[in-house]
């Protein structure tokens, strides 16, 4: 776990090394534990390197850079790639020989044997670059950007008229220097709708985020082409998904999900350090607990306890605690405790949110016990059901679909009405987002969105002078900018033709969870210097869960209970 960072310029070796070099210095609290550079290359004078490491695999040798025997193909890289030990297996087989026992190494070498392609064969949580000097490729060398696929780690970039830079936070790249601070417009539509920033869209017009999933390669010597990532990642043509012999009822998805789970577990615990939980009273917690527990005996885990408060989960989560076996810590909050650090939190963070304070304190509770990796229950909501919009979004599907057919000037005049009707066995959020959906059913790309709607469009009309109003905000109303909306419609593209549920998760994942709660995230936890990893974001688990049917994955009228299925034999019945 790291933060990266690099430029590619043309023959400027000077001004390359000196950007990259104040970069990683703004990133520092990413890795506490060295930095390592690669600049000044005759091959690629304009091209440069960088990281911050934050030690959790072959503490001694896993510095960065690391390069191939040859020296022609080098890698940063942050993240954790959890099947790095098979690979190596393999790649050994193949020929290649390791300097190191980091799971960064094999990276090197499995883009050296299967190019873009090795993409398919990592399993984790990653963002990284690869240059590579190499003759084979005819203009010069070459800079390989990847994201994993569900984008638990971030990473941004900026073309200027100086050149390209990527970092995994904005904040690096505002202060090199390379690009302007510009307020981007869709940033500001963005947040007033859904109380973050989507992706690809970042606070800064000239900044945007690689996408999930996404991978981008760039032609070093000519930097005039703008970046054009492309997708590697989907999980309908998954092996999982081509699977003929896949689960298709509750009973067989919850029998085949218990193994998956307990690998995926397996597989998170793998580190040279400490690795911890959170723990809260939630189901998603509880069972990475209790599964974490039966392969490391005696666990670390912790939560935050708000004493007197009706927010205090304390004496759940120590029944959790005693039920699974871990070593439980309580940190309390109280008084001025959270106002005290709530600069601090705020400075965490790179974009707007509505979200990750919670998560900062969290991060901030596992650093006084020492930890450097956590766990986290995050991707349970979204992969097994758990949000309100799985039941709200078929609802407003069909109320979007007899509104589309219902003239304007009708559905005003019905609104008074309906008003009233909506409001009846709804929270007034509930009947507000129901009314914007009927009053103006094609202003979003999806139902979905007027359910995870912050203030529904026409109300963020009026939430803006005109004068300040962003051109994404049109005279009529809200529409979208093309570069926004084609992320969203992209997302809505590929959840089309699935069922209710699977479109919905699909939905969650693709931009709450990304836009929200895995940035917020990464961006809290690591100005703490710890790594947080999600179990249950697993790509192989993941996949299986996206290729079920809905029959097996959801009962009716029952939160996650294809989780609860699966592992109600090792939960606490409270």
């Amino acid at each position: 776990m790291c933060g990266i960072c690099g430029v590619a310029f043309q023959n400027r070796s000077g001004d390359a090394e000196s950007r990259v070099r104040v970069m990683a210095a703004v990133m520092q609290h990413r890795g506490p534990d060295g930095e390592g550079f690669l600049a000044n290359d005759p091959r690629a004078p304009g091209l440069a390197l960088a990281m911050r490491r934050l030690s959790i695999i072959d503490l001694p040798g896993g510095q960065q850079p690391i390069w191939n025997e040859a020296r022609d193909v080098a890698v940063v890289f942050n993240g954790e790639l959890y099947n790095y030990r098979e690979l190596r297996e393999r790649l050994t087989r193949l020929g290649h020989g390791f300097a190191t026992q980091s799971d960064t190494e094999v990276l090197v070498h499995g883009w050296e044997e299967w190019g873009e392609e090795c993409l398919t064969e990592l399993r984790g949580m990653f963002a990284f670059a690869i240059a590579d000097f190499r003759k084979h490729y005819t203009s010069g060398p070459v800079l390989f950007l990847a994201r994993d696929p569900l984008g638990i780690k971030p990473l941004y970039y900026a073309q200027t008229g100086e050149g390209f830079a990527f970092a995994s936070e904005v904040g690096a790249l505002m202060a090199s220097g390379i690009t302007a601070k510009r307020i981007s417009q869709d940033a500001l539509t963005s947040f007033l709708l859904f109380g973050s920033v989507s992706e690809p869209v970042t606070m800064y017009e000239s900044v945007f985020s690689l996408p999930p999933g996404h991978r981008v390669l760039l032609y070093v010597p000519d930097r005039r082409r703008l970046p054009r990532p492309h997708p590697w990642w989907d999980p309908r043509r998954s092996p999982a998904a081509k699977d003929t012999r896949r689960p298709r009822n509750f009973a067989a998805a919850a029998t085949a999900l218990r193994p998956l789970l307990e690998d995926c577990i397996r597989a998170h615990l793998i580190a040279d350090v400490p690795v911890g939980l959170f723990l809260s009273s939630g189901l998603d917690s509880s069972a990475i607990a209790a599964l974490a527990a039966r392969e490391h005996a005696g666990i670390q885990s912790f939560t935050l306890a708000f004493p007197g408060t009706p927010f205090d989960e304390s004496a759940l989560t120590r029944i959790v605690a005693e039920r699974c076996g871990t070593r439980h810590t309580e940190i309390p909050l109280a008084g001025d405790a959270i106002p005290a650090r709530l600069d601090e939190a705020l400075a965490a963070l790179d974009h707007p949110t509505m979200d990750g304070i919670n998560t900062y304190f969290v991060s901030w509770a596992a650093r006084q016990v020492g930890l450097k990796v956590a766990l986290s229950g995050l991707g349970g909501d979204e992969l097994f059901a758990g949000y309100s919009t799985f039941a709200d979004t078929p609802k407003l599907a069909r109320l979007t679909g007899v509104a589309q057919f219902v003239p304007a000037t009708l559905r005003d005049a019905a609104s008074g009405v309906l008003r009233s009707l909506f409001a009846s066995g709804r929270t007034p959020d509930a009947a507000r987002k129901a009314l914007a959906a009927w009053r103006n059913p094609q202003r979003l790309p999806h139902p979905y969105f007027f359910s995870r709607a912050l203030f529904p469009p026409g109300e963020i009309d009026k939430l803006i002078d005109p004068r300040f109003r962003p051109s994404a905000l049109a005279a009529d109303g809200y529409t979208l900018e093309p570069t926004w909306l084609g992320w969203l419609q992209l997302a809505v593209d590929e959840a089309r033709h699935q069922e209710p549920v699977a479109a919905v998760s699909w939905l969650e994942m693709r931009t709450y969870m990304a836009s929200t709660l895995l940035r917020d995230t990464d961006s809290v936890s690591m100005a703490r210097s710890l790594e947080v990893r999600v179990p249950l974001l697993d790509t192989p688990l993941v996949e299986f869960v996206m290729a079920l049917p809905d029959s097996a994955r959801q009962k009716r009228g029952a939160q996650k209970a294809l989780l609860v299925e699966a592992l109600g034999d090792l939960l606490p019945s409270e």
